[in-house]
């Protein structure tokens, strides 16, 4: 590799002769740590030329200085081409976390809007659900024979086209279990937002017609189902069928109406995501905003990690992929990272942009065009085409309609990511505040970044269903990965100080046994939601554990229990802090103390829906396994249909004798 001799001192023999056995090959390499830490994954054209790059020159002062001082080991993954190398890269990047790479968390499955498949109707005097398609909100794994459209950008997208669509097709949003037992038209038949199939106020081929329409509503072909309809109008007007005529006249009417409304945000697009990059203050944020079937569904955030570190790194990627294209020698002198970035018009908006499109694209299927707010690169389109079986283009300098798309997309980035630094600037004073009112360990910025702070509530009501929290903040904000949930058991329904006893002992006993045997990390401060019975509690399972009682704070509400008056009460005996209504440091507190109690009491209310419905009990009944459970619950949608349903019922479904169906029965009753 031709370093000089002080580089073989910083580094271990056997990870120089790894590098310089590296095949010039296209391929994917990881850095790790002296821990087994993943620090940065990379494609490379050229494996050997890359790699390499890293160990040629002097990197201290700099971020990716302060990486490569940190890698002991490498990995790396030869493969066919550069574009199959960034498709592993990036499922490694999202697989691993790496701390260098610019990283976008996106743990949440999209929604789709779910159009059944149409079933053939079996011979029955009345109506079956499976004959008749109907629309649903949908996320998790697709399945062939239903039809599902998106993925939305949010909830609220579905909702709003799945009210369309009972406007203008009157589809049906029911569940099976609900239309099969139907007798009467339902509410949503009275204000014409369903055309009741459940009681045979349509036909079977109307409705198919209906749905059919839908369908291609969804797909962008509304011009083409207004002429249809008004064909078929006509048709009926010339055959003196005025009422059939009237109800085709009310459709075309709704559906002309609801794209009169959509006639300032529609282009001649059908498929397209809008994407907008904004940077500023070592934070990014990329508005996605989705166009689907001609109808723009709305946009959302999403903010990446790392962006700093990963600046750097790129930065030096390209470096040396200039180096390779040019065939330039190791001793070769090369430019400064930050005026090679440059040269190659790679700036940071463009490497965040590219991260989010290879990452997102992923798990989510890309339309044929992304509008962009940066040039993207052609290598990466060129993967994500052969990713997905068809062609996919990225414009850059939109024209007409999509420029207008764009530049909201711009707008909404630049708000969202306003709003980020507004709120981890306040978060940041308020944890200074804390620090500083408590007399917490956090003289430097660095060490307020990692300041910890765990919260605890207790929930039941009555004593039914004790639920106790545990939620987390850390680098300025709430960490929600990380928050727990504790079933209480075993003590007298409604003594909170045995549950709270029961969840720090739960706690805190794993977490002492693997700081001594780990890295695992205590946190620098324990709220609990209560006063001094709450923190004489907290105080006895410390001293048993062996904990300092610094850790441990009390929150007891004021006088009258007003929000502003709060006390702090600490274990280890000194006064009451009143902090003021206007402290930042007590906002920060109630903050902390209001997520406890808002996560604790939604777990009560879920636990206790279980239990009143018996859902726990259907699992206690002999002779009901994973198979019948399964049949039981298929057939009625729930536990809730099945405690509704009478023996008779119960003794119809398949494997369910008549003495085990009178037995759930009164297992549920």
């Amino acid at each position: 590799m031709n370093l000089p001799p002080k580089f073989f001192a910083e580094f271990a023999p056997e990870l120089l002769s790894e590098v310089a056995a590296l095949p010039a090959l296209p391929g994917v390499y990881r850095y790790f740590d002296a821990n087994g830490g993943v620090l940065y994954v990379g494609k490379a054209r050229n494996l050997k030329k890359r790699v390499t790059n890293y160990f040629q020159k002097n990197h201290a002062g700099t971020r990716i200085g302060h990486m490569v001082s940190k890698i002991a080991r490498l990995e790396t993954t030869v493969v066919r081409s550069e574009a199959e190398a960034l498709l592993l890269e990036n499922n490694l990047i999202k697989r691993l976390s790496p701390r260098y790479n610019i990283l976008f968390r996106d743990d949440k499955s999209y929604p789709y809007l779910k159009l059944t498949a149409a079933l053939a109707q079996a011979d029955s005097a009345l109506p079956q659900a499976t004959a008749y398609p109907r629309i649903a909100y949908y996320r998790g794994a697709v399945e062939k024979r239903h039809r599902y459209f998106g993925p939305y950008p949010s909830a609220w997208a579905v909702k709003e086209s799945m009210l369309l669509l009972q406007k203008v097709f009157l589809l049906r949003t029911c569940e099976d279990t609900v239309f099969n037992n139907r007798t009467r038209p339902c509410l949503l038949y009275q204000i014409k937002r369903c055309s009741a199939p459940c009681v045979g106020k349509v036909s079977a081929q109307d409705y198919a017609r209906d749905s059919a329409n839908a369908e291609r509503f969804l797909n962008g072909q509304t011009q083409e189902i207004l002429a249809e309809l008004e064909a078929k109008m006509r048709l009926h007007a010339e055959r003196l069928e005025f009422e059939q005529a009237g109800e085709l006249r009310n459709q075309m009417s709704a559906l002309s109406k609801v794209l009169h409304q959509q006639s300032m945000e529609v282009g001649g697009d059908k498929d397209v995501d809008i994407l907008a990059v904004k940077v500023q203050g070592g934070k990014a944020c990329v508005n996605l905003a989705m166009v689907r079937g001609g109808r723009h569904l709305g946009d959302g955030p999403y903010f990446p990690s790392h962006v700093e570190n990963a600046s750097d790194a790129a930065a030096l990627d390209i470096e040396a992929e200039g180096s390779v294209e040019a065939g330039v020698t190791d001793s070769t002198p090369v430019p400064a990272v930050s005026a090679v970035a440059a040269a190659a018009g790679k700036g940071i908006e463009a490497l965040v942009l590219e991260a989010f499109i290879a990452q997102h694209y992923i798990d989510v299927p890309a339309p044929p065009c992304l509008v962009c707010s940066e040039a993207v690169d052609k290598e990466l389109m060129r993967a994500l085409g052969e990713q997905i079986g068809q062609r996919v283009t990225a414009i850059a300098q939109p024209r007409g309609q999509r420029r207008i798309w764009l530049e909201m997309a711009e707008k909404n980035a630049a708000i969202q990511l306003a709003r980020l630094l507004a709120q981890e600037g306040s978060q940041q004073i308020r944890t200074r505040a804390l620090a500083d009112a408590l007399d917490l360990p956090g003289d430097d910025s660095d060490r307020l970044d990692t300041l910890r702070i765990e919260c605890f509530d207790i929930s039941h009501t009555a004593g039914e269903a004790t639920q106790a929290s545990c939620v987390v903040f850390e680098d300025h904000k709430m960490q929600s990965s990380e928050y727990r949930r504790y079933k209480i058991d075993g003590i007298v329904p409604g003594d909170d100080y045995a549950a709270m006893r029961q969840v720090l002992t739960r706690r805190y006993r794993k977490l002492v046994e693997a700081a001594r045997n780990s890295d695992a990390r205590l946190p620098d401060l324990v709220l609990v939601d209560g006063g001094k019975g709450q923190v004489g509690v907290a105080r006895q399972v410390f001293e048993e554990l062996g904990l300092s009682l610094s850790l441990i704070v009390g929150v007891e509400k004021g006088e009258g229990r007003k929000v502003g008056l709060e006390e702090l009460v600490f274990a280890d005996g000194r006064a009451k802090v009143a902090l003021g209504r206007d402290s930042a440091a007590l906002m920060l507190v109630a903050q902390i103390r209001d997520e406890a109690h808002r996560f604790a009491i939604t777990g009560m209310r879920a636990q206790r829906a279980r239990v009143r419905v018996g859902g726990s009990r259907l699992e206690d009944i002999a002779g009901i396994g994973p198979k019948r459970r399964a049949s039981l619950l298929q057939r009625f949608g729930g536990v809730r249909g099945i405690a509704s349903a009478s023996a008779e019922d119960i003794a119809s479904v398949d494997g369910i004798s008549r003495e085990l169906a009178e037995e759930i029965y009164r297992a549920l009753h």
